[in-house]
């Protein structure tokens, strides 16, 4: 019997909704957006977007990779204590449709400990890297998809006012945004720098702040009915072969 049909019988009858697609943002009046940022936690970066955050009094994100939770334990600790939200990235940031269904469990139960008991029950998919059959697993494993509908592309070497104004042009109220307070895997070891995507969220805050409120996922769940795409991306393993000598 193939895994996407396995994995659909076990799939609990109230995630069958969900299946009509995977959430990018919130339908609502309400000025809220959600910042969000994946690849963390980082020993360095992650602290200092903390004090940005706190500046203006915003909350945000973190879908973390467990290994990098595992190892940086007190920033883990760090976010949860400033009443930011923590969701699960996987383990080692795998594209979860390029391996077999153990392993995608697996990537998403190791992270799931690494960053217990502060994680929630959200999911982001490595590279926005999803299937049929990944998606059904993560919502068997009682885990909520979360993509993005803003995207900075900020681990591309965009100078900060570059990223900031490619947000704030697209921005809306129920925006998920997403960027990068690590980066797990590059192409060029330049693009680790996480400065300009610092000094670009402070730009971004010291502009909005006083017309949005910047509020968790979960929170911004709880503001309007969730927007729902059909997300299903996938790249073939040649493609993600370029990252493997560099992990960071």
């Amino acid at each position: 019997m193939p895994d996407i049909i396995k994995s659909l019988r076990k799939v609990p009858l109230y995630a069958i909704k969900k299946l009509a697609g995977t959430v990018v943002g919130v339908s609502t009046d309400r000025p809220v957006i959600a910042l969000t940022f994946d690849d963390g936690p980082h020993p360095r970066f992650t602290s200092d977007l903390l004090d940005i955050l706190k500046k203006y009094n915003a909350r945000a994100t973190f879908f973390m990779v467990g290994t990098c939770a595992q190892q940086y334990r007190d920033i883990v600790e760090k976010v949860a204590r400033a009443q930011h939200a923590i969701g699960n990235h996987s383990w080692d940031h795998s594209s979860l449709p390029l391996v077999s269904r153990k392993q995608r469990i697996h990537q998403i139960l190791a992270c799931e400990k690494a960053i217990a008991p502060y994680g929630c029950r959200l999911f982001r998919p490595p590279y926005g890297h999803q299937s049929l059959a990944s998606h059904l697993d993560t919502l068997w494993l009682g885990y909520e998809v979360i993509t993005w509908n803003v995207m900075a592309d900020d681990w591309l070497g965009y100078d900060a006012e570059n990223l900031a104004e490619r947000v704030t042009d697209r921005i809306s109220a129920g925006s998920v945004v997403l960027f990068h307070d690590g980066l797990y895997r590059v192409l060029e070891e330049r693009f680790t720098d996480r400065q300009p995507t610092l000094e670009a969220v402070n730009i971004i805050l010291s502009r909005l702040s006083k017309r949005f409120e910047f509020v968790t996922v979960p929170q911004l769940l709880k503001q309007g009915p969730p927007k729902r795409r059909n997300w299903y991306r996938r790249e073939k393993a040649d493609w993600l072969n370029q990252f493997k000598a560099a992990v960071t």
